[in-house]
């Protein structure tokens, strides 16, 4: 496997222990290729991922499995190194921007005439820009937008169902943000009232993108000569009845259960290409596909604490569980906004619990598994995530966990809600 961790030579690591280094962050992702081929934040580190892989001796012929595969990052990795993977993503856009990085095996020749022909046509027609919602009236400078408008409505109008045509609908959608004058959030929330000084024009930004996968796919083909990827669009709750075959591993990151709302992250994308109009729109969009780690999320479904409780796949941590949720029942009482913490943390635990069930059912007897995850203080009520999941998994019927703790969270209490320091860690379970 040695020559297989040669891959990313070319490109400096951030860290010389990857283990202990930057696993839960997205960051070192921007420079590699394909993986920036979308900035998606809820992610973690390649160079980790391809570290892992070759600690386990997983090698082609092997199957590794991401539950929540995001944009795709274990995926991407496996195909660099000749092994089998299957990613399951319930966010239909996210799973829409993971299946298009994984065509990589594309002639860029392609790619660069479809581009072609999009700006071509573009050039030829009116923007029409009455449709757009609010959110993206405010977000860009009128030019910025009526560019944006005539390159999609082009794609809209020569899109068909070849490979480059979903490049460059990733190229397109990938350029939202840098040619947008609104600011981003921590997790990519959008806020049109923040402005950016850097804003690049779209056109520009759109060529610029197509280079760039075009020299990224040279590089992968130089590399590999097929995908081994399966991306399963689907609900990691359910994934066995879509599985094609037993894994050997696991790695992959759950949403954590800090009320960071996974579905808003790209409503930014979402609403302008039409898929929503709103805020309004996200849960049915995509939220309710999603297992429960918002109070949002567990608000909108209108949960109850007493019927979550009562699921048989929480049974080894309920009675610590249901301190927590009536603790948290209590406490938000006190508070203006009253949020369904209590039913999130029940319901997020559960839906774990679901998952590990059917992990158990895909995993050959043997098999390890990583899962990059944090802890949780909703209100300052501390949940202990990381061994409810390891205690859940033991349930499921994985024989034993352990966890590293690689960096603290939440410890410079200026702007917090609370002074409950958290961590961030891999949680290794194997059997």
């Amino acid at each position: 496997m040695q020559t297989q961790l040669a891959l990313f030579a070319e490109y400096p690591q951030t860290e010389p222990d990857l283990k202990s280094g930057r696993s839960g962050t997205f960051v070192d992702n921007l420079t590699l290729p394909v993986h920036r081929w979308f900035r998606y934040s809820a992610g973690f580190a390649a160079q980790w991922v391809e570290q892992v892989l070759s600690d386990w001796s997983i090698e082609p012929g092997h199957v590794v499995l991401d539950p929540f595969a995001g944009s795709g990052t274990v995926s991407v990795v496996c195909d660099t190194m000749g092994i089998s993977s299957v990613g399951v993503e319930a966010h239909p856009l996210v799973s829409r921007i993971c299946k298009a990085k994984l065509l990589w095996t594309t002639p860029p020749d392609r790619v660069a005439c479809f581009a072609t022909a999009v700006l071509r046509h573009a050039q030829n027609r009116k923007p029409d820009l009455s449709l757009y919602p609010s959110l993206i009236q405010r977000s860009f400078d009128a030019d910025a937008l009526a560019s944006l408008d005539n390159l999609k409505s082009s794609w809209v109008s020569l899109r068909d169902s070849s490979p480059e045509s979903e490049l460059v609908w990733l190229a397109l959608i990938s350029i939202l943000r840098p040619t947008s004058r609104a600011g981003t959030a921590q997790w990519q929330y959008i806020l049109p009232n923040k402005t950016k000084k850097k804003v690049i024009q779209p056109a520009f930004a759109f060529q610029q993108q197509i280079e760039i996968i075009k020299a990224d796919i040279r590089w992968m083909q130089a590399r590999a000569r097929e995908s081994h990827a399966e991306i399963i669009a689907g609900d990691a709750r359910k994934l066995a009845e879509s599985m094609p075959r037993k894994v050997d591993a696991v790695i992959t990151s759950p949403p954590y259960a800090n009320n960071y709302d996974y579905a808003d992250a790209l409503r930014f994308e979402m609403t302008f290409w039409g898929d929503v109009n709103g805020w309004g729109d996200i849960h049915e969009a995509a939220r309710r596909r999603l297992i429960v780690s918002s109070s949002q999320h567990s608000s909108r479904e209108r949960l109850r604490s007493e019927d979550l409780l009562e699921s048989e796949v929480i049974q080894s941590i309920r009675d610590e569980l249901q301190q927590v949720v009536q603790t948290l029942a209590t406490v938000r009482e006190s508070h203006g906004g009253k949020k369904h913490y209590h039913t999130m943390i029940a319901a997020y635990c559960r839906d774990i619990g679901f998952v590990l069930h059917q992990l158990r059912r895909v995993c050959k007897r043997g098999s390890r598994m990583c899962w990059v995850i944090g802890d949780s203080a909703p209100y300052g009520v501390y949940c202990p995530v990381e061994r409810w999941i390891g205690a859940l998994a033991m349930d499921a019927g994985f024989n034993r966990y352990s966890f590293d703790k690689l960096r603290d969270r939440n410890i410079k209490w200026k702007n917090r809600k609370h002074r409950v320091p958290l961590k961030e860690g891999l949680l290794w379970i194997e059997g």
